[in-house]
């Protein structure tokens, strides 16, 4: 693939294929006239597809399959271009960007440059990693599809693990799951993961639910703190009723050696650790001519242009955008989905408006609430100023997303796998050989290598 040329027509090129970057394209390309050469919208994104992160703790449950947690980008985004790479550079003084794709990789041509009118930089976050030591190697992320099932296949394969061995250490670490991190993903997986454990334990003869050691660790000193304090005391006492540790105000000092050394001097043997504290920008936001905050966020205004600049927008995760409904002067907007999807409704419209020359409109935004699902049938919920706990809040969660996840096709598809998963039993199977699927075929072949090894 070669660079491509100038554009005749106005290009808009959107860096990033995720909440913010997907609407702003889906609603472009409805508002647009693009077939009579109103503007060109090409996409970039590393993955031909946008995923629904709300889902993941449900398909790393197995109770939906990964293919409906992503939504395709070729099929939603039919009127846009879109380009399967990576964008490194920024060079906005010169309206170029700098992008690798998979051709260029293979014909090792190097990078291609996308020259553009106006820009939408919505790359989003990535894990947000400290310096601990053994971290690196041994921790599991769970911000994408293909972390959350390799997350399940790991936690059934451990399963395996405990009930083969006669290793009364090897077995101890087999069966102890330490989760680091109190938001969203860390509680939610943990929930989903511990409630599909204890299902399949009932098929090990050897193996008891009480076996099976939970550790949720958080270094401040409540958990979802989006759904208020009493929801996150409820959480607290629902999770620990059901056995899982939560450890307050504890850091992990070190993952060395499979061995989780916590700050209140607990050690834990693990072969499971997995990593939800906290996000942070996209690298390349450092690799732009634009201005960041602190916590290396976009600087934006209210229309969520980038501030400063002429022809560049950001929304999302990426952008530090002014809360015009908080009391506070100087405060920015949370990076989460409830955000990123309002924000690239008025990012499209003020984009659109901008090539036609009409004013623009200032991104306000009402509070709706939170939900959290806790395992199956388990949750809590803050929602239109309602609380709620337990079944009704685990309803609220699944209506809620149900009625946000992208396209009448994924939530058709999400609607009839739940209906299937309340009339049959969980799925425990594990499919880690997927992960390596040339594996069979080498040690066929000769070569040196078992079937599961990594």
């Amino acid at each position: 693939m070669g660079p491509l040329k100038e554009p005749e027509i106005p290009r808009i090129l959107i860096v990033g294929g995720g909440y913010v970057g997907m609407y702003t394209a889906l609603r472009l390309q409805k508002k647009l006239k693009l077939a009579q050469g109103e503007a060109e919208i090409v996409v970039v994104e590393p993955q031909p597809y946008m995923t629904y992160q709300p889902f993941l703790p449900e398909a790393a449950a197995g109770s939906i399959s990964p293919r409906h947690v992503v939504v395709p980008l070729r099929r939603v985004l039919d009127k846009c271009k879109l380009v399967i790479g990576e964008a490194h550079r920024i060079d906005h003084a010169k309206r170029i960007a700098t992008v690798s794709t998979l051709a260029t990789e293979e014909e090792g041509s190097g990078d291609i440059e996308i020259p553009y009118d106006q820009l939408v930089l919505a790359p989003g976050s990535v894990s947000r990693t400290l310096p601990i030591p053994g971290l690196a190697e041994h921790g599991i992320g769970f911000k994408t599809v293909e972390e959350a099932i390799g997350l399940r296949n790991h936690v059934l394969e451990q399963l395996d693990i405990a009930s083969s061995t006669r290793d009364v250490d090897v077995r101890d670490a087999a069966l102890t799951f330490v989760f680091v991190g109190g938001g969203y993903a860390g509680v939610e997986a943990l929930g989903e993961l511990e409630d599909m454990a204890r299902f399949a334990v009932r098929y090990y003869h050897n193996l008891v639910p009480e076996d099976l050691k939970w550790i949720l660790v958080e270094a401040t000193d409540r958990i979802l703190p989006e759904v208020g304090e009493e929801m996150g005391r409820y959480a607290v006492s629902e999770l620990r009723g059901r056995n899982i540790d939560i450890r307050l105000d504890t850091r992990l000092e070190s993952v060395e050696h499979r061995v989780a050394v916590l700050s209140d001097g607990s050690r834990f043997p693990t072969r499971t650790l997995v990593w939800t504290a906290g996000v942070k920008p996209h690298p390349v936001l450092g690799r732009t001519d634009f201005p960041v905050n602190d916590r290396g966020r976009l600087e934006c205004t209210a229309e969520l242009r980038i501030d400063g600049t002429e022809g560049a927008w950001a929304a999302g995760d990426a952008a530090a955008v002014p809360d015009l409904t908080a009391p506070d002067p100087g405060t920015v907007t949370a990076p989460n989905a409830q955000h990123a999807v309002r924000q690239a409704k008025v990012l499209a419209d003020n984009l659109a408006a901008t090539l036609r020359g009409q004013p623009l409109t200032e991104y306000r935004h009402k509070y709706i609430g939170s939900v959290a699902s806790l395992g199956l049938h388990k949750g809590v919920a803050y929602l239109y100023g309602r609380k709620a706990k337990g079944y009704p809040a685990w309803f609220m969660h699944r209506a809620y997303h149900l009625s946000r996840v992208p396209t009448f096709n994924r939530k058709a598809r999400v609607l009839a796998e739940w209906i299937l998963s309340g009339l049959f039993k969980r799925e425990i199977v594990s499919l880690g050989s997927l992960e390596h699927p040339r594996a069979e075929f080498e040690l066929a072949a000769g070569l040196d290598r078992k079937p599961d090894a990594p």
